[in-house]
């Protein structure tokens, strides 16, 4: 029954995610495991600054061989607890960024304060690595309808949607809610990380309406 409870849990409202890059740093370290609310996306939306996990719109991460599992019992354990959503999954094809535009939203890198700007209002991130720009590479897209346009906090180390409008316009670069699994709403390991994850409204609260 726990597991029957736990597999519905995984399906419909909640799934552990682990973090395998240092592309949200410092929100997120490398190792950390989050969870995501399935909930989030289907009853409040997505918006911008939530940082949400999606599967692979395609090309975004490098090719894998086939990944070595563990055998024996501890293996067949590990499998099960990963079906059932008790562990993350070591070997999925997801990402995770932070949403900078929603569907018809103009993004814009930069203006001269070196502010990327949405709606034509720049905006001020204090979740962005130390150091980093808001972005060295320039941009001026419009995010299509149904999709989102995500970076990672890590600016510098973050191939996101920056890295993928071959088309110019955003179609390219922006994700599709349909690849959009959730809203990572906690960090749950380890122990001395455990917290919300802020979606910062405050950035976004002087964006207008596309």
């Amino acid at each position: 029954m726990a597991s029957v409870l736990s597999l519905v849990v995984k399906t419909w409202v909640a799934q552990a995610f682990y973090i395998p890059s240092g592309s949200m740093e410092r929100t997120l370290q490398l190792g950390d495991r989050v969870m995501v609310s399935k909930l989030h996306k289907k009853f409040a939306g997505i918006g911008r600054g939530d940082i949400v996990v999606f599967q692979d719109p395609g090309g975004w991460l490098p090719e894998r061989g086939i990944t070595a599992t563990r055998g024996g019992v501890l293996g067949t354990i590990q499998e099960g607890l990963t079906f059932i959503g008790l562990l993350p999954d070591p070997a999925d094809e997801h990402l995770i960024k932070r949403v900078i535009g929603v569907a018809g939203d103009r993004v814009v890198c930069c203006d001269e304060d070196n502010r990327i700007t949405v709606n034509g209002a720049p905006i001020s991130e204090p979740y962005i690595y130390p150091g980093d720009p808001a972005s060295t590479l320039r941009f001026d897209i419009t995010v299509p309808q149904g999709s989102v346009w995500v970076m990672g906090d890590h600016r510098s180390d973050s191939q996101d949607s920056r890295y993928h409008p071959v088309d110019g316009d955003g179609t390219e670069g922006s994700v599709p809610l349909e690849r959009v699994v959730g809203r990572a709403v906690v960090t749950v390991w380890p122990l001395t990380r455990i917290g919300s994850l802020s979606d910062h409204p405050d950035v976004f609260s002087g964006v207008p309406a596309p």
